[in-house]
């Protein structure tokens, strides 16, 4: 088929498509659209894995008696696995779980003004023990409270604290002292000492070795608290803060 354009002769056959340089790509009976798909190349990622913090040996240590020494709730640690357990906390120094007396926290001229604020970080906890780490600032206080059920290790680790703590008095004698109904209930006092870092470990009981105690930061102070079993409110463990008033206040 032959069709004169502007005065050139054009030779058409059927209705092909014709690629430049005139090659014939084929036939096509109907026009439609060529999809373009992109493939972006992946960048080569590679995987790098994070190095795993080495834990010292000395908590490491301590992890494994704690597993040990604690049997669940409503058991009290052997003489012999508190004095193992004394030994590693004995031991321990600030820089095994990450502390220094270098820290901005622990310097004399850290001091909180008003209202110091006390807090706390927990290095490991299931249902038989915690250990954690309260940090209190120079005047921070921890009030008057118990732990019921619980064998509680306390190592200061830096700083100077005072340390007030109490043991109740049988029930039966102490509402016949008061002699009256009340919330009130007799304690004899078991602790009321200033302790400076490095210092030993002190160990109180679920009934004896001054189970209710209060802290008072004297400069900022580090102490780490081992607890089995550790509070839970729905176990029956709540802890429970107190006031104590001397006992010649009562008639």
């Amino acid at each position: 088929m032959k069709e004169d354009i502007g005065g050139v002769s054009v030779e058409m056959e059927g209705a092909g498509l014709v690629e430049q340089g005139g090659d014939r790509v084929g036939r096509v009976d109907k026009v439609g659209y060529v999809r373009k798909v992109i493939v972006k190349k992946r960048k080569p990622y590679r995987r790098v894995r994070k190095p795993v913090p080495k834990v010292p040996k000395v908590l490491q240590e301590l992890f494994v008696s704690c597993k040990e020494t604690f049997k669940g709730p409503g058991t009290v640690p052997s003489q012999q696995d508190v004095q193992k357990l004394c030994h590693i906390l004995d031991n321990m120094k600030p820089e095994d779980v990450g502390l220094s007396k270098n820290l901005q926290f622990f310097k004399p001229e850290n001091i909180v003004k008003e209202n110091p604020r006390v807090t706390y970080t927990t290095i490991y906890k299931c249902a038989n023990f915690s250990l954690c780490i309260f940090f209190l600032p120079a005047k921070g206080v921890i009030p008057l409270h118990n732990h019921p059920g619980m064998t509680v290790f306390s190592k200061l680790l830096l700083g100077q604290m005072h340390i007030k703590s109490y043991d109740w008095v049988n029930p039966e004698v102490s509402h016949n002292l008061l002699q009256q109904p009340s919330q009130l209930r007799l304690a004899k006092l078991k602790a009321n000492n200033v302790f400076t870092a490095p210092c030993d470990t002190s160990v109180l009981y679920p009934k004896t070795g001054g189970n209710i105690h209060e802290f008072t930061a004297i400069t900022p102070c580090a102490v780490l608290d081992v607890i089995g079993p550790p509070y839970s409110k729905d176990d029956g463990r709540d802890c429970s803060y107190y006031r104590d008033h001397p006992y010649a206040a009562f008639p």
